[in-house]
């Protein structure tokens, strides 16, 4: 049986517009097409659907979600268990949310009145985050915690660099880099330097707007504070390179500069799972990574010398990235072990 496009957007309850999109990014081509042209749908490309919508409900971004399909031909019983896994622990937090109200209503019936607006923006952040955290990891979460000081160090910063958008400061100026600079320390910091926290921020601000008129920070206040941010490392990087080495790496540095955070978060989590650097996982991750160190820095071994010779003598290049010495050190054998065969 073959589904229409508009067929399968109205049965699944996702739009044509994202059927379109998905096809046109290589995500899910349709596996045949009428005499009239219409993507015609069928059961494997329906799995796959499935596969794709599972996925992104577990926060992983659509980058993500191809690259494993494209690796692990991942299984659908395995799709499903972990769905199963994810409902339960949302079951499971609805649960601690009623309870949480009943309590309120008793305070309230006792005639304790809380601040109502404070208790109730409190709520709506804790369901938010339970969608991304689990509650030990909420635990060791700084950014979750009610920390008044925190909280203002934020707001004030936000609000600062607001003024520069709104001024209409370049990424380049001086001032939007240091004001990026302290925003990716204090994010390094208020992620307990766990790169996969900060993936499953950057989702809840992507896609909880509630999220982002809480803390007030835009997609487009992100993308200013990530290019100012990468201004400070090109500068330095500049120091070692020659003009004509420079100029290819300042043009294609931002290219795919998103697709950072994602990568280091899975080094992390294969240190701590004990994988050892010269598995297949490892060396697979390794080859990711020399992919997009080439993406930048281009395939001649002298330029990629000095900027490896930069990363080395200049500690500030590793400051805001997550990337703490065990985890270079794990990287590093990684991509030895991957050189060796």
């Amino acid at each position: 049986m073959l589904l229409k496009v508009g067929e399968l957007a109205r049965r699944s309850g996702i739009t044509v517009r994202t059927l379109h999109y998905y096809d046109g990014i290589g995500l899910l081509i349709p596996s045949a097409r009428s005499d009239a042209g219409y993507r015609l749908y069928n059961r494997a490309d329906i799995t796959r659907l499935h596969h794709i919508q599972a996925l992104r409900r577990m926060g992983v971004t659509l980058a993500e979600v191809g690259a494993l399909l494209a690796r692990s031909g991942m299984a659908l019983t395995a799709v499903i268990e972990q769905q199963i896994t994810m409902l339960d622990r949302q079951l499971a937090q609805t649960v601690a949310l009623r309870d949480r109200l009943q309590h309120m209503h008793a305070q309230l019936t006792a005639g304790n009145e809380p601040e109502l607006n404070d208790w109730l923006t409190t709520l709506e952040l804790m369901t938010m985050y339970d969608k991304y955290f689990t509650a030990d990891e909420l635990a060791q979460l700084p950014f979750y915690q009610a920390d008044r000081t925190r909280n203002q160090e934020w707001a004030e910063l936000v609000d600062s660099m607001r003024q520069l958008i709104d001024s209409g400061v370049e990424t380049q100026a001086p001032q939007a880099q240091a004001l990026a600079r302290r925003w990716m320390q204090m994010l390094e910091r208020d992620t307990a330097h766990n790169p996969a926290f900060l993936t499953r921020l950057n989702a809840m601000h992507a896609d909880e707007p509630s999220m982002r008129e809480q803390t007030g920070i835009t997609p487009a206040m992100t993308d200013y504070v990530t290019r100012a941010f990468a201004e400070t490392k090109l500068g330095i990087y500049q120091k070692y390179l020659s003009e004509e080495e420079y100029a290819y790496v300042r043009q294609h540095y931002f290219t795919r500069l998103h697709e950072w955070p994602a990568l280091i978060a899975q080094f992390h989590q294969a240190l701590r799972d004990g994988v050892p650097p010269e598995s297949a996982q490892a060396k697979q991750l390794a080859a990711q990574w020399l992919a997009l160190f080439q993406s930048y820095a281009g395939t001649d071994p002298a330029t990629q010398m000095k900027i490896r010779q930069a990363m080395e003598q200049e500690p500030t290049l590793t400051e805001g990235t997550w990337l703490t010495p065990a985890l270079l050190s794990y990287l590093q054998q990684a991509v030895a072990h991957l050189m060796r065969g």
